[in-house]
């Protein structure tokens, strides 16, 4: 699950990257950062030295953004 979720961020960050996405800067910006993070998490989870708890919470409040749950 956390090879997926790795390869899953590693997608949406190349895509973020594209000079052809129109999302705004900042948005794109924050999100190429979320996913570094998950990206180096999922690292260090798939080495024994972390939980995979942030990775979760962080594909949950992703995942409620996209539904347009408040809270996100």
């Amino acid at each position: 699950a956390v090879y997926k979720n790795t390869e899953l961020w590693t997608l949406l960050a190349a895509d973020l990257a594209d000079p052809g996405n129109a999302l705004p800067d900042q948005t794109k910006a924050g999100l190429i950062s979320l996913a570094g993070f998950a990206i180096r998490h999922g690292r260090a989870v798939t080495q024994g030295d972390a939980k995979t708890d942030p990775l979760i919470d962080i594909n949950l409040s992703i995942m409620r953004g996209l539904r347009g749950e408040g809270g996100a």
